[in-house]
C-alpha cells in the first residue's frame, strides 16, 4: 500500500509553530533570568545596607530609598519633579530623533551638501555637549528651552549619522532597478532607501532613549530648580545620598518603559 505524501503546507505551519515556541520558551527564559539577576541585586544591596558591610551614608539601600520616595509621593512633592522631567526627556527625544532624520535626508539629498556638511558633522559629534550648556543658558534662558536644547544638542547629531549612513548601505541594485524604470530621487527614497532604513531609525530611538535622559539630567543640573536632576543635585548639597539614589531609581524606571515602548515599536514594525 503506498502511503502518502505528507501536504507540504502542513509541514511548513508546523515547523512556523515549533519556532515560534521555541523563540517564546526562550523569551520566559530571557525574562526570568533578568528577574533573578535583579531582585538577587537588591536583596544583596539590603542585606550589606543592613548589616552596615557598606556605607550606608552614601550607598543607602532599596527598602530605605523606597521609603523616602513613598514619603515623597504622599506629600506631593515627588510628582512636580517626575513629570518636569519627563515631560523634557519625551520633548527631547522625538524632536531629536525627528530633527537628526530629517537633516539625515536633507544631506542625502545633495552630494555637494553631504561633502560640505560631513566634516562638520564628526567635529560638532565629537565635541563635548555639556560645555554648551552655559551658551543655552544665556541664549534661551534659564528654563524649559535651555534644558530641551541640550537634549537636542546630544541626539541630533549623532541621530544624523547613524541614519544618514543607514541611508549610504542601501544596496545600490536596489536603486539601478528603480531608477532603469524611470523612477525620479524623490521616488527613490520614498520607495526604496527610506522603507530600507527603517529599522535603523528604529533602533536610533533605542539609543536616543538614554541620550534624550541624559541631556535632561544634565541640563536640570546646570539650571533647573525643579527635576529629577535638580534633586540629585540638592542630594549632594544636602548630604541625603538616600534622595540621590531615589532619583536615579526612577530615572531607571521611566528609562525602561521607554526602552520597552520603543522595542514594542519595532517588534510591531517588524511584523
Amino acid at each position: 500500500m503506498v502511503q502518502k505524501n505528507s501536504d507540504p503546507s502542513s509541514l511548513v505551519n508546523k515547523i512556523q509553530r515549533n519556532f515560534a515556541r521555541k523563540k517564546k520558551k526562550e523569551k520566559r527564559m530571557v525574562f526570568v533570568i533578568q528577574m533573578i539577576i535583579l531582585l538577587s541585586f537588591f536583596s544583596l544591596w539590603e542585606v550589606a545596607g543592613r548589616f552596615n558591610w557598606i556605607d550606608v551614608l552614601l550607598f543607602s539601600y532599596p527598602s530605605k530609598i523606597l521609603n523616602l520616595l513613598y514619603m515623597k509621593l504622599i506629600d506631593g512633592s515627588l510628582l512636580p519633579h517626575i513629570s518636569t522631567t519627563v515631560i523634557e526627556t519625551v520633548i527631547g527625544f522625538f524632536l531629536g530623533t525627528l530633527c537628526g532624520t530629517l537633516l539625515a535626508i536633507l544631506i542625502w539629498s545633495s552630494k555637494i551638501l553631504e561633502k560640505v556638511l560631513d566634516p562638520f558633522l564628526v567635529v560638532l559629534n565629537s565635541m563635548p555637549k555639556i560645555a554648551l550648556g552655559p551658551l543655552f543658558i544665556v541664549g534661551l534662558g534659564p528654563g524649559y528651552l535651555s534644558i530641551i536644547a541640550m537634549t537636542l544638542a546630544i541626539t541630533v547629531i549623532i541621530t544624523t549619522l547613524v541614519v544618514l549612513n543607514s541611508f549610504r548601505e542601501i544596496d545600490s541594485n536596489y536603486i539601478k532597478v528603480v531608477q532603469i524604470f524611470g523612477a525620479s530621487k524623490t521616488v527613490t527614497f520614498m520607495k526604496v532607501i527610506l522603507p530600507a532604513s527603517i529599522p535603523t531609525i528604529v533602533s536610533t530611538l533605542k539609543v536616543n532613549v538614554g541620550l534624550a535622559w541624559i541631556g535632561s539630567i544634565v541640563g536640570e543640573f546646570l539650571v533647573s530648580q525643579q527635576g529629577l536632576g535638580y534633586l540629585i543635585i540638592y542630594g549632594f548639597q544636602v548630604f541625603n545620598f538616600t534622595l540621590v539614589m531615589g532619583s536615579l531609581f526612577i530615572i531607571a524606571i521611566f528609562a525602561t518603559i521607554m526602552y520597552q515602548g520603543v522595542a514594542y515599536l519595532e517588534m510591531r514594525l517588524n511584523k
